[in-house]
């Protein structure tokens, strides 16, 4: 991992210098291994938030998490795949029956699945 850390992992173990802080110390301040520390630290992506979260602590610093995409787009390119699956489930049946549509009436489908899941419960969106 060594040369590929993101600033947000450099700042971690530039915050432990500045802090003056050993690794085995953050490390029992964190409540993780050694090993773990020094993985966070050398920006092992690999870790468990947990971890993260428990390393930054120790070192007075938290992790924001911020929404990479508005709510509404992202539910919207949820309910597209989920109707596309559902679609692709009921055209393997149909094929098997010999009932399988053109990429018309697939397509037609798709949209109308899409906006029965746009209006009824988003829980239904995510269902599997």
């Amino acid at each position: 991992m060594e040369g590929r850390k993101s600033l947000f992992e450099i700042d971690l173990e530039q915050r432990r210098k500045d802090l003056g802080m050993s690794r085995r110390i953050l490390a029992k301040r964190s409540g993780v291994s050694l090993s773990t520390a020094v993985r966070v630290l050398q920006g092992d992506s690999s870790v468990s938030i947990q971890s993260l979260k428990n390393i930054a602590s120790a070192l007075g610093a938290r992790i924001p998490v911020e929404p990479i995409d508005d709510p509404d787009k992202l539910i919207e390119v949820q309910a597209r795949k989920k109707a596309e699956y559902i679609v692709r489930l009921v055209q393997g049946n149909s094929a098997l029956e010999m009932q399988a549509v053109d990429d018309a009436a697939r397509r037609k489908m798709i949209e109308r699945t899409f906006r029965e899941l746009m209006t009824g419960s988003k829980r239904r969106i995510w269902d599997e």
